[in-house]
């Protein structure tokens, strides 16, 4: 049987905040052996463990956190198919850089240009491998460690933050995140615009809403004829 992996007591544990919902724990003063000790006992169970220089973030994703980020992700694939764009997504891996004492897991994130570079890994390594060109990072529920200054450690060049009633998109300039228009993955996209589509999941079947999202794309002329065009 596994050896439980033993929790230490942090040594300033009134600096912790406390967590505002179910199945959020933030700790202080925890060493990179510990995270590194958690993320192999957590295994691929969905919990999503952020470590920024001593503390750490674990939560468990909410039904509301997983719609939109699902959806989101689902028309970022589609919309890679339409065009014939090469993309590789590796979902919620775990991306840490042990020289800086940071690391997480994105909710979704691709490769575009880089896709070959990270076809096949059984491990993200930063020494080896280039870091994801986009991530989804839902913002529904408050995070007590900055994500974004690990996602501009880690050289992420966009976010799309939704935040369950906007898409912001972030280009990273520098060592920080600011907001734009369009999106750096796809040029001709203003991320803001996918709103409609996500907002409709509420009363309305995933598929017949992708369906629609597929039209518009189509509409705009996007996509990629067909060898049978």
């Amino acid at each position: 049987m596994p050896r439980a992996l033993a929790v230490p007591r942090p040594r300033r544990a009134a600096k912790a905040p406390l967590p505002d919902q179910p199945y959020h724990l933030v700790l202080d003063d925890i060493s990179w052996d510990f995270y590194e000790q958690l993320l192999k006992e957590i295994g691929n169970r969905p919990i999503r463990v952020t470590y920024d220089e001593g503390r750490l973030e674990m939560m468990a994703p909410l039904a509301m956190h997983e719609d939109g980020k699902t959806f989101i992700g689902r028309m970022i694939e589609t919309l890679t198919l339409e065009m014939g764009i090469e993309v590789k997504s590796l979902g919620s891996t775990t991306y840490r850089i042990k020289d800086k004492r940071k690391g997480l897991e994105p909710d979704e994130c691709y490769f575009f240009k880089n896709a070959a570079k990270v076809r096949g890994i059984r491990e993200w390594d930063a020494k080896k491998h280039p870091p994801p060109e986009l991530v989804v990072e839902v913002d529904i529920t408050s995070h007590w460690i900055d994500r974004e200054a690990i996602y501009a450690a880690l050289g992420v060049s966009e976010i799309w933050r939704w935040d369950g009633t906007k898409i912001q998109c972030l280009h990273l300039q520098q060592d920080r995140y600011v907001i734009r228009k369009h999106s750096l993955a796809f040029p001709f996209l203003e991320p803001a615009e996918l709103r409609r589509f996500i907002v409709k999941l509420k009363t309305r079947d995933e598929n017949a809403v992708l369906r629609e999202f597929i039209a518009w794309v189509r509409k705009q002329g996007w996509a990629k004829p067909s060898s049978a065009d």
